[in-house]
């Protein structure tokens, strides 16, 4: 695509990224190749020196899978991207590729389960030490930050709570540290927030969320400055082997074409259920960003341009009362994904946050009672119809007993 830059983000989400074969095909074409033959041997030798540009081998790069880093390039407004297998793999490589023994970790404590077992078992075993803080808490940031550190992760919105981490205050006082900021920017999409405006240093995606959309595929992205991908984290990924499937990078750069249409939609919805949820008896608490009555309301106006698609509620009664509304829906199913078409719930307590423990759990304040209802594209009345239902299954399970 020609001059992608200029055109807004919808027609990018479509077009970025293109590079059509002497075929012309319509659709992005599918490389489904681990190797690349050579015209003779200098060029071989030319390709693996890195004096001329040609494709070596699928677990460096790939055309199709080129076309999706040019895309997400484009949409999140960063020089330079790589994918990998999995969300988790862009997570670690990002890590990893940037720390060493001795390192300093700062972290904010509301992070996706096994971002939060990376930070607080895997990188102390090499020698990096970690600090947690509270995410919301700009005190505890200036405290964990008022000394030394080479890197910051954390989330916004975070998973599941929705809290939020003020991005522009939080890059300054990294950066006085000596520290690069990596922000998991999953809940918010590049549509909804794009943290490298506010300081960021790199983004991490799980593209298997909203990126897909649909339930089909895994996949991860790193992006960031041209100097950081391709000298700090490139090796890594080379060398390592997180590499993304072309399949999945096929995939992916399908699902973009719809992630705008997908994920306002979703937002609607989301934002009415939160409202709807509200004002149920069942319900002792709703977060939803961009409700009023969530602490951080301003902050995510200032840096957010909807509230997202998840909704998290909690709901009396504990555990029991969870999950005798999650079995009871009809149309809203049990999974612990999320950015899908279909409604998915999930009780994080028991899922996504079971093994970072009780203890740690009750500082998140993710109770027993804590629901994450992540909201697809199904009509909002008949999801409103089966919270309902659901919801009133507890009041009378208690009324019986």
């Amino acid at each position: 695509m020609t001059n992608s830059s200029q055109y807004r983000t919808a027609t990018r989400l479509v077009h970025g990224g293109i590079q059509r074969s002497q075929f012309g095909e319509t659709a992005e074409a599918l490389y489904l190749t681990s190797g690349y033959v050579y015209d003779d041997a200098e060029q071989a030798e030319a390709t693996f020196t890195g004096s001329i540009d040609h494709y070596q081998y699928s677990r460096f790069a790939n055309p199709t899978i080129s076309m999706l880093e040019d895309r997400l390039c484009l949409i999140e407004g960063a020089e330079a991207c790589r994918t990998t297998a999995t969300g988790m793999a862009a997570v670690n490589a990002a890590l990893l590729a940037h720390l060493k023994a001795g390192d300093r970790v700062v972290a904010s404590r509301a992070l996706f389960g096994s971002c939060h077992w990376i930070v607080s078992t895997l990188l102390p075993k090499f020698g990096i030490a970690t600090e947690f803080v509270d995410c919301a808490d700009l005190a505890q940031w200036r405290a964990a930050l008022s000394r030394p550190a080479q890197l910051v992760l954390l989330e916004t919105p975070s998973n599941p709570m929705l809290e939020l981490v003020d991005l522009h205050a939080v890059c300054e006082l990294a950066h006085s540290a000596g520290a690069i900021v990596v922000v998991d920017n999953v809940f918010a999409t590049p549509l909804l927030q794009q943290p490298l405006k506010f300081g960021a240093d790199v983004v991490v995606y799980s593209c298997t969320k909203h990126i897909d959309g649909q339930g089909r595929v895994l996949g991860g992205a790193v992006l960031g400055n041209r100097k950081w991908i391709t000298e700090t984290l490139q090796p890594f990924i080379r060398n390592t082997g997180p590499a993304m499937s072309p399949f999945n990078a096929w995939v992916l750069l399908k699902g973009l074409e719809t992630l705008s249409l997908r994920v306002h939609e979703s937002c609607r919805t989301a934002a009415a259920l939160a409202d709807f949820l509200s004002a149920r008896p069942e319900v002792t608490r709703v977060w939803f960003p961009m409700r009023a009555d969530h602490p951080q309301h301003a902050l995510a106006r200032q840096q957010m341009t909807a509230g997202g698609t998840v909704v998290t509620f909690e709901l009396a009664g504990g555990k029991d009362a969870a999950f005798r509304a999650m079995n009871a829906f009809h149309l809203i199913a049990v999974s612990n994904n999320l950015g899908d078409t279909k409604s998915l719930v999930t009780h994080p307590a028991t899922t996504t946050h079971m093994r970072i423990g009780a203890e740690e759990r009750a500082k998140l304040g993710i109770t027993d009672g804590v629901l994450r209802l992540s909201v697809g594209l199904e009509d909002v009345e008949d999801l409103r119809d089966d919270l309902a239902q659901a919801l009133a299954i507890p009041t009378v399970a208690r009324a019986a007993e």
